[in-house]
């Protein structure tokens, strides 16, 4: 494995909590969160959620990034480094596939949001429009979509190319702000709109007589979708995290960001949804048919709806930018590319594999794998969610937790002296409840797919 000079490091402690953040917040906050609470009875999945959060996603979180810390490499090269003359390098391998994968659906969905900013801005989405019926036109064309994805993509190869310091940092610090602005000027005009309250309630008023057991299931799966765990992102950000950095506090406030979006972004939609009697257990098609129908509808609505759509294509550029960064850091690392010979590359095949997740819902919507019986891009997300992620996490936290040793992890962890410790819960959490929590969700998605 070939062994590159002075490794690029983080500048400032803050410089990593907004870019591990910012790849927390994405679609799966702003997009993919608002679907699945509408999914799985409000309020009362969002209290399951933030226990899920703190009892599996917070101890992966210090995993990760002790696991990229301690190795000062890219996911494949830390296994090999910390358990070496072994095949666990195999589990770093994973979660850079992981990354690949996900970003080649990622941004034929971001793709998405980006056109519709200008489809809202140029009045293309008015009131009378069948909302349904415009998105699956859009969707179902052959080089429109392709062209939004190839936009998104290069966008993305641009900040990861230049570098850690200069394309990530310097980007995240100017996209943050702007994401904060944005998000609350949506929230201010939904929750102000008349009959809003009966959305809030929904959503921070639990009822748990509506919850059922798959929304702990839907829990885990988004915990490890909007946090970005499994696929290798917190060991590459790790690993360039200088040794003074407290990891436990860090985790904390990347933890506390991400949370506190996906709390906004539900005060955002459902007073909105709820205002104009709308369904919010939408799915998926909350974000690109409910919601336009919502801004259709409103006083100033093309204004508010090109916010909204400038929004969720910022945050997930935010998320894009550390899945690439994942499968750069590897050709970097190990193969001794240049930075921007690695990005540019990457950014083409990654493009180039999301094609036929976008000609899914056109030309090629009537090709399924025989056995998931679902379209290219739901495929593509269904193997990256219900088995790569979920794998990745489980032999993590095996490898912490009984190769490595969880007292190793938690001494890399601690190793700042300052600030937040983990100790004896922590060796608990990740030996014994992480493990079983995935593995139990993993056989009931599985099962619950096959069998329905």
């Amino acid at each position: 494995m070939a062994e590159q000079g002075q490794r690029e490091k983080w500048t400032t402690r803050l410089g990593f909590i907004l870019a591990a953040a910012g790849s927390a917040v994405g679609l799966g906050n702003i997009w993919r969160f608002p679907f699945v609470v509408g999914q799985s009875g409000g309020a009362a999945f969002v209290v399951i959620y933030l226990i899920i959060v703190a009892l599996i996603g917070y101890p992966m979180m210090v995993t990760e990034t002790s696991i990229g810390r301690a190795a000062k490499k890219n996911p494949i090269g830390a296994f090999a480094k910390l358990a070496p003359s072994t095949k666990w390098w195999l589990v770093g391998a994973l979660g850079v596939l992981t990354g690949f994968v996900i970003l080649s659906y990622y941004s034929v969905v971001a793709g998405w949001s980006v056109a519709y900013i200008f489809r809202t801005l140029t009045g293309a989405l008015t009131a009378g429009t069948d909302f349904e019926v415009a998105f699956g036109d859009f969707v179902g064309r052959t080089w429109t979509p392709i062209i939004w994805h190839l936009v998104f993509m290069a966008l993305t190869v641009g900040v990861i190319a230049g570098g850690v310091v200069k394309g990530i940092q310097r980007w995240v610090k100017i996209l943050w702000p702007v994401m904060g602005v944005l998000l609350l000027i949506v929230i201010i005009r939904s929750v102000t709109l008349p009959g809003a309250g009966e959305g809030v309630a929904f959503f921070l008023a639990p009822d748990f007589t509506q919850l059922t057991g798959e929304a702990f299931l839907n829990a885990i799966a988004q915990a490890f979708f909007t946090l970005s765990l499994g696929m290798g992102m917190f060991i590459t950000y790790g690993s360039y995290l200088s040794d003074n950095d407290n990891v436990p506090g860090t985790a904390t406030r990347v933890i506390g960001l991400d949370t506190g979006v996906a709390i906004l972004a539900g005060l955002m939609i459902f007073p909105a949804v709820f205002a104009m009697g709308l369904e919010p257990a939408a799915g998926p098609g909350l974000t690109f048919m409910t919601l336009p129908a919502v801004f259709a509808e409103m006083p100033a609505g093309v204004f508010f709806g090109t916010v909204f759509f400038i929004l969720l294509s910022v945050a997930a550029l935010t998320s894009a930018i550390s899945l690439l960064e994942v499968v750069t850091a590897w050709l970097i690392d190990e193969k001794g590319w240049a930075r921007k010979k690695a990005a540019v590359f990457l950014g083409v095949v990654i493009f180039l594999v999301g094609i036929p997740a976008s000609l899914g819902y056109g030309v090629l919507s009537g090709v399924q794998l025989p056995v998931l019986e679902t379209d290219l891009l739901d495929t593509y997300d269904w193997i990256a969610n219900s088995l790569f992620l979920p794998l990745g996490g489980l032999f993590t936290a095996i490898f912490a937790g009984w190769v490595w040793g969880h007292r190793n992890a938690a001494a890399e962890a601690n190793k700042s002296g300052v600030g937040l410790a983990v100790g004896t819960v922590y060796g608990f959490l990740i030996r014994f409840i992480v493990p079983i929590a995935v593995v139990a969700a993993m056989i009931f998605t599985i099962w619950g797919h096959f069998a329905g």
